[in-house]
């Protein structure tokens, strides 16, 4: 069972307003991770560039590297996740970046206004990106795979996007983009190792994400916990896993 459209946004929003998405307090370590997502970002933009972030959260990641460029602006569909983002911004002292409530469905922002767009674990618009980029200029998307967290999920037997073959979004997202009239689409993928140092800590993770759908609100849920950490914690901590594609799509 996953979560509708609607019941995620109410998630979604809640966790917004709470935590946007800092999860630095969890205690983690992973094993594979072949690139992190705006250290990419910034391998392709110029300090004259602007920069559009889809569903950017809590700001959290745009705002350390809006000195790299001109300008930063973040979107979310979320109030609360944006309202997060603002009060990140003031406690941060960027003085470069904005952050708006907007459906990634329909982006309120002129043709060709972005030199480079940003989007991480976040649903976006084929159509609406190849609109707002410049020609020769790059969208950039990191999203969760299907096979993510799997042995969580098959644990409990259901989460995010869970019984969906491996590769089904990747394979439609780089159709899509193609179709809307990216000249290159380039895909990487990776599938690391994850360790929590502590129950808590995963605890954390399945309480503020899709992972494990509802978790909590099931009666027997911490006792599958409770039995999955037992089966799967070693010196390193409670093993799992992180399934990521990137998308690399050239105007």
């Amino acid at each position: 069972m996953s979560l509708t459209k609607q019941q995620f946004k109410e998630f979604y929003d809640k966790v917004g307003s709470k935590i946007g998405w800092d999860f630095s307090k969890v205690k983690h370590t992973s094993e594979g991770v072949k690139w992190e997502l705006y250290d990419e970002v910034i391998k392709k933009c110029k300090k004259t560039d602007i920069l559009l972030d889809i569903g950017t959260g809590g700001g959290e990641k745009v705002l350390k590297i809006a000195q790299n460029l001109q300008l930063v602006i973040g979107i979310d569909i979320s109030d609360g996740m944006i309202d997060t983002a603002r009060k990140n911004m003031l406690r941060s002292k960027v003085n470069n970046a904005r952050f708006f409530v907007m459906d990634s469905e329909s982006i309120k922002f002129p043709d060709n206004m972005f030199n480079i767009i940003s989007c991480r674990h976040s649903d976006f618009s084929p159509t609406e990106v190849f609109r707002l980029v410049v020609q020769g200029g790059i969208f950039l998307s990191q999203q969760v795979g299907e096979a993510d967290k799997i042995n969580i999920k098959d644990f409990f037997g259901r989460g995010q996007a869970f019984g969906v073959k491996e590769g089904t979004a990747m394979k439609n997202y780089t159709s899509l983009l193609k179709d809307a009239g990216f000249s290159r689409v380039e895909t990487r993928e990776y599938d690391a190792i994850e360790y929590y140092e502590r129950p808590e800590d995963l605890v954390f993770l399945l309480k503020h994400t899709p992972t494990v759908t509802n978790f909590g609100q099931e009666s027997r849920d911490f006792e599958k916990l409770e039995n999955f950490i037992k089966q799967n914690i070693s010196d390193k901590g409670i093993k799992t896993n992180s399934k990521r594609y990137m998308l690399i799509a050239e105007k």
